[in-house]
């Protein structure tokens, strides 16, 4: 591309030369959740949400299990500020639950935001400010020093309106467009407002250090939060909170490499919906946590329906590859991956280890509401022996053969490759009943009995292309007998008859299910499958058909 030369770096790495957030692993505990759909994710709708929208959604991230939700701008217009005082004045806030409310650092909204929490038993005011580099020189043409001075005073008016709130307030303070302001200069903004608020361990201040527009790697916003927590002044009284977007498609990344870096909050919305390419998916890091054995002590366990009420409530589709909760993002639509899933599966059902350990699945889809038949093994013309066989096995109770499994995917794929569409469950058991079971055509069993005298005589009734006909063969058994009739008397020359029985349901309505193969003389093997209630008769039936399936 043209150009390139144009941009540069737009942040700045802090001055140290070793961070200890490298030499962790892995995150060992859930952060402090900050939900901030119903103000971040709701002002980066085309439509904002309606008052009752946003009290569905309010109860939704409570339900979940939220601690502190931030619900809105009260200053910025009349539905955010009566949506506020619909929870306080209809007492819908639970009693473990803090509000949190978002303030430019100017007095006016300061003080509509503190009228708007009239009432209110405890809450979060978080205070804002903007710090970067472009925007002092840019858009407010401000120095160091009045950019400081606007974020002190911003801290002292909510200190002056707190002291007059009966509810128990405590502080937040963002430098806005952290990642692009010098970090020197970041932590002597946030010093000062701390040098305002002077919190305590018994009543800890907020520090968010928000990724208002990502600038680098992941690695460089770690390498800014540790430089905050290990420099800042009343670190043991200060919560360090994270504010991630998604500029870059690093939202995740910076969140997780920021917690290892030692912040203790994370504020982000569900399934990352946010103004530009969106906030943090606060579903996806928990989740992945979740998957290395971590309780996220958030209640994803049944995604699907969150999901579904996040899209009726918002009005934005959940993609289809959106990590843990897409659609697809479960499906196995690759033979090989079927089939390592499938043998994975039946080797955790014998087994039952301790620990979930399946090919191409990071967590038991299970575990957040997902079935298996629906949402891991789908069938396309990509799709293997293992699948299909897994599906009908599961899902209808056909434990098909190997040999026959594979025989059975090259006509469900060729179906779904001529109709270039995915096949549902129900559409693969069709093609395996009406192309392997019970064939009846050219030859239908009408009855059959045997007479023993020694050896095995089968009296066989059938149609032969719609002509009655009774036909006699012996053999050593009854199966053997009536394949020596349809020899003798059809003329079909077939060898090395195969079959497999068991039964299909359990009661007093079981049917056997016989699965048969034979050899033709070109070497060709033809499979066929018989039901019925008696199994020899489920065995001759898999005989016909097989027989049938050669004349096609």
């Amino acid at each position: 591309m043209k150009n390139a030369e144009k941009y540069q770096r737009q942040y700045f790495n802090p001055p140290v030369n070793e961070y200890n957030w490298t030499k962790k692993e892995f995150i060992d505990k859930a952060p402090i959740w900050c939900s901030v759909d119903l103000r971040d994710g709701n002002q980066a709708l085309i439509i904002p949400m309606s008052l009752e929208k946003k009290l569905e959604f309010f109860k939704l991230l409570v339900k979940i299990g939220f601690k502190e939700i931030e619900v809105g701008f009260p200053a910025a217009s009349e539905t955010e500020y009566t949506f506020l005082r619909t929870l306080i004045d209809n007492n819908l806030i639970p009693d473990d639950v803090t509000i949190q409310v978002l303030t430019q650092s100017r007095e006016h909204i300061i003080k509509k935001t503190f009228e708007a929490l009239k009432g209110i038993k405890k809450a979060i005011v978080h205070v804002i400010n903007p710090t970067s580099y472009v925007q002092r020189n840019q858009v407010f043409k401000a120095t160091k020093v009045e950019t400081v001075s606007v974020a002190r005073e911003g801290a002292r008016l909510c200190m002056e309106y707190a002291k007059k709130h009966t509810g128990d307030i405590r502080f937040q303070y963002s430098p806005e467009s952290f990642t692009g302001t010098e970090p020197e200069f970041a932590l002597r903004a946030i010093n000062e407002v701390l040098e305002v608020w002077k919190p305590t361990p018994e009543k800890k201040a907020i520090i968010n250090l928000p990724v208002t527009v990502e600038l680098s790697l992941p690695h460089i916003y770690a390498n800014q939060v540790e430089y905050i927590c290990e420099n800042i002044n009343y670190r043991d009284s200060v919560i360090i909170s994270l504010h991630p977007h998604n500029d870059r498609g690093c939202s995740v990344a910076d969140a997780e490499l920021g917690l290892l870096a030692g912040a203790d909050r994370v504020e982000g919305t569900l399934f990352g919906n946010g103004e530009r390419t969106g906030n943090v998916d606060i579903v996806t890091l928990a989740l992945n946590m979740y998957c290395h054995g971590v309780d996220p002590l958030l209640d994803f366990s049944n995604l699907p329906e969150i999901a579904k009420i996040y899209e009726e409530q918002t009005g934005r589709p959940i993609y289809d590859r959106q990590p843990y909760a897409g659609e697809l993002v479960f499906a196995a639509f690759s033979g090989s991956h079927q089939d390592a899933i499938t043998k994975s599966l039946k080797w955790h059902n014998r087994n039952k280890p301790d620990h979930w350990s399946v090919p191409y699945l990071p967590l038991n889809p299970s575990d957040i509401g997902r079935e298996y038949e629906s949402d891991v093994i789908r069938i396309n013309s990509q799709s293997g022996k293992g699948g299909i066989g897994y599906l009908l096995e599961t899902g209808f109770g056909y434990v098909l053969p190997a040999k026959m499994r594979e025989d059975v995917s090259y006509k469900v794929k060729s179906v779904s490759d001529k109709k270039r569409a995915e096949l549902l469950p129900t559409d693969v058991l069709d093609i395996f009943t009406r192309y392997y079971i019970n064939i009846e055509t050219p030859y239908k069993l009408i009855d059959f009995h045997h007479i023993r005298d020694g050896k095995v005589t089968a009296v066989v009734t059938l149609e032969d292309h719609g002509q009655l006909r009774e036909i006699t063969g012996t053999g050593n058994g009854r199966l053997d007998s009536v394949s020596n009739a349809i020899k003798t008397h059809l003329g079909i020359d077939f060898s090395d008859l195969t079959y497999q029985e068991h039964a299909l349901s359990t009661g007093s309505s079981s049917q056997a299910v016989t699965y048969l193969s034979i050899t033709l003389p070109d070497g060709s093997v033809s499979w066929g499958a018989g039901v019925h209630d008696d199994i020899i008769t489920s065995s001759v039936l898999a005989l016909f058909s097989a027989i049938n399936r050669t004349q096609k």
